[in-house]
């Protein structure tokens, strides 16, 4: 029996109840007749803001509270950033819709400069992500990198208080809630890249409810959902979480995929680079094949680590 009532379960911060409101508009849109309700809850990794995420286990601390809700039936279905979600996921949940993907850029955030390059020599750079610290190490490793948590405001305010001197976080997020205009310049591929699957929302739900599945499957975008496949294939081969420093971008063109990956030392800034073509329904051995082409530049030196 279809539902009639959709529950969202999201974590409470400004740009998980943007997104979880923006998934909701759009059911609304899809199914008329359909009530959803949000369902905010905190998690462990909204909790833990004084310790670096890869030591306190990684980015699926966002996500078990509200898979716990699910399984409890206190919740039909969880919105994520997609960048947050393991590559693999826990038993019985499946992705059943992926939103069309944002500006998946990173933003150079700074008070008084422009962009990275004009960063003075030993310039405070605030940002808990290894992948964007081993970025920074390659470009500018003169830079001081300090660990930066918290959401988008809290990782702001602490900039105009003058504990950094520039700060990276996601074009898109800054996007959502209103802020591009403090985005001073974008970090884009090929020259840099973002995570596998940053600037995608994705719906996660019970494998075992059809009738809900059927209804969220209506925000599926196959573009999307095509390239962060690959992204995420390439992640899940390189065993990638929060704790190893992967970059991925794939782009759909009229040919087929085209996937750009890298894995980096956030210590040293050293960084391994690969990129590969396939058909548009190789997806998931495009991922492979790249990872594969990583780990022959010996990626698993960087992944002992």
């Amino acid at each position: 029996m279809t539902p009639s009532v959709l529950r969202i379960a999201t974590r409470k911060s400004a740009l998980a109840l943007w997104q979880a409101e923006h998934v909701a508009a759009e059911l609304r849109l899809a199914h008329p007749r359909l009530v959803v309700e949000l369902v905010p809850m905190s998690t462990r990794g909204d909790e833990i803001l004084d310790k670096p995420l890869a030591t306190i286990g990684g980015k699926g601390l966002f996500l078990k509270e509200l898979e716990v809700a699910m399984l409890e039936g206190r919740a039909d279905l969880a919105v994520h950033s997609l960048k947050d979600v393991p590559a693999e996921l826990e038993p019985g949940f499946t992705l059943p819709a992926i939103l069309p993907r944002a500006d998946a850029a990173d933003a150079f955030v700074s008070r008084d400069v422009a962009t990275l390059a004009d960063l003075p020599l030993g310039a405070r750079v605030g940002t808990s992500s290894l992948r964007r610290q081993a970025q920074l190490r390659a470009l500018r490793p003169d830079l001081t990198l300090l660990d930066l948590r918290g959401n988008v405001g809290t990782r702001l305010s602490k900039l105009d208080a003058g504990h950094y001197d520039a700060i990276l976080l996601a074009c898109a997020g800054l996007e959502r809630l209103g802020l591009a205009d403090r985005i001073r310049s974008r970090l884009t591929a090929p020259e840099w890249l973002p995570a596998p699957g940053q600037a995608a929302i994705a719906i996660e739900a019970r494998a075992d409810q059809p009738d809900v599945l059927e209804l969220l499957a209506a925000l599926d975008d196959a573009e999307t959902r095509l390239a962060v496949t690959a992204e995420r294939a390439m992640n899940q081969a390189l065993g990638g979480s929060c704790t190893v420093p992967v970059g991925a971008w794939c782009v759909v063109t009229e040919h087929g995929l085209h996937l750009r990956g890298s894995v980096g030392d956030a210590t040293s800034g050293r960084l391994l680079h690969a990129e590969g073509e396939a058909r548009s329904d190789e997806a998931h051995a495009l991922g492979r094949r790249v990872a594969d082409a990583l780990f022959a530049q010996g990626a698993a030196e960087f992944l002992k680590r």
